[in-house]
């Protein structure tokens, strides 16, 4: 009989695991709190990039995937993986999803099972907050059950990054913990890396989203000094690139492209010994005023065309926070759209990977064609989908504010 796995969580990293899961051969139940998200699944809609509906369709028809509200299907089973958001809050992560998720699955804790986390949390938190929490029944971690932590791969599934060769990070409560999980992820991809406790592996995650958090700050500082100077930020990127050394993989836009990253190391050491890393927050600082300055942008470039950001229509491409995905968490593009409207303009938006359910009221869905190009006061490429036909938007737009150096033509002004 196949092990029963149980994923908490079916969003972007959830979703993509209990695929993954179901075709190494597991019976896999996904649950999930969003009664929408689950209707949607059970009647075989993904919303997630890299789970087309065909597979999807594949894994509910072979009965070894079921999606639910009600974590008591979940009873019996042998792993669960928690990989619920932890969004920012005042520089701490957010931890009440992962505390719903240990409160619901601590009653139906089996002698021997296992429980990972996955979800992105500072360092200390499976010790400190998950462990107890499960421990509350009666049961015993490292004891009666297996606990530990695998940082998580939201991108998996999505072409770049095929999911059975995508390494994956692991650690355990203690040796036998460290050595189920490791057996679990062995079953899923090629490789695992095994490192010494698990607060490393907090720490690992939270360094791989920093890395690209610091750079992306060190380039879109870049971007607003070179504006200042009348230098093409871009051309002087692909330049450093063509060198053997130093070279830069980060492009600049309205924000990170995704997760924080950076504010969660420092707030555990900043509340225990008063002291962060200033780098770490002045990136963050730098990251945190780029949808203000892309909106300070847009906003001279219409007072040039002798037109006030008030009342004016702007059309946004892309809202979500990365190109080729409709993940909207932390979303520069998002936080531009926002404050556009805020101001008085008119915000319209084509991105046809958004949920429109998650897109705020004030922002409308349209399609890009030539008739909302031409009817737009400014065009802003926000993220950059493979899908927008970027020669049409140079040409048409009357006036167009590229953000990803995607565009061409008279009428358009890079970052």
């Amino acid at each position: 009989m196949a092990e029963k796995i149980v994923v908490i969580g079916q969003g972007h990293v959830g979703l993509p695991l209990a695929m993954r899961a179901v075709e190494a051969g597991y019976e896999v139940v996904g649950v999930d709190a969003d009664e929408q998200h689950v209707k949607r699944l059970l009647d075989g809609g993904s919303f997630v990039e890299g789970v087309p509906d065909a597979r999807l369709a594949a894994a509910l028809e072979g009965d070894r995937y079921r999606a639910t509200t009600d974590v008591a299907v979940a009873d019996g089973f042998d792993v669960c993986v928690i990989a619920v958001p932890t969004p920012l809050r005042s520089g701490a992560r957010d931890l009440s999803g992962v505390s719903e998720a240990a409160r619901a699955i601590a009653p139906l804790l089996g002698q021997g099972a296992t429980v990972i986390l996955e979800s992105t949390v500072h360092p200390g938190t499976t010790d400190d907050v998950l462990r107890g929490l499960l421990e509350e029944p009666g049961l015993r971690a490292g004891e009666d059950f297996h606990l530990g932590y695998s940082p998580e791969r939201s991108g998996w599934g999505d072409g770049r990054w095929p999911q059975d060769a995508t390494p994956r990070i692991v650690a355990g409560l203690d040796e036998a913990s460290l050595d189920r999980i490791g057996r679990f992820y062995v079953s899923l991809t090629e490789r695992v890396v095994p490192v010494s406790g698990i607060r490393v592996a907090e720490l690992a995650g939270l360094l791989e989203d920093t890395f690209r958090h610091v750079n992306m700050a060190l380039v879109n500082e870049l971007a607003v000094l070179a504006a200042e100077q009348g230098v093409d930020v871009w051309e002087a990127i692909e330049a450093a690139c063509a060198g053997p050394f130093g070279r830069i993989g980060f492009r600049p836009g309205p924000g990170t492209g995704g997760h924080p990253g950076g504010a969660e190391i420092t707030w555990p050491v900043k509340n225990t010994v008063g002291r962060g890393s200033r780098l770490i927050e002045l990136a963050d600082a730098i990251n945190t005023y780029m949808p203000e300055h892309v909106v300070g942008r847009i906003t001279r470039g219409l007072n040039h065309r002798r037109l006030p950001l008030r009342g004016s229509r702007v059309l946004l491409l892309g809202l979500s926070r990365a190109a080729n995905s409709g993940d909207l968490r932390d979303s520069g593009a998002l936080a531009v759209a926002d404050s556009l409207h805020g101001l008085g303009a008119h915000v319209r938006a084509a991105d046809p990977y958004a949920d429109p359910d998650r897109v705020p009221g004030h922002i409308e869905l349209v399609r890009l064609t030539p008739e909302e190009l031409a009817e737009a006061d400014a065009v802003a490429v926000l993220t950059d989908h493979d899908c927008f036909d970027y020669e049409m938007a140079g040409q048409a737009g009357r006036y167009v504010f590229d953000a990803r150096d995607r565009c061409s033509g008279p009428n358009v002004e890079r970052l």
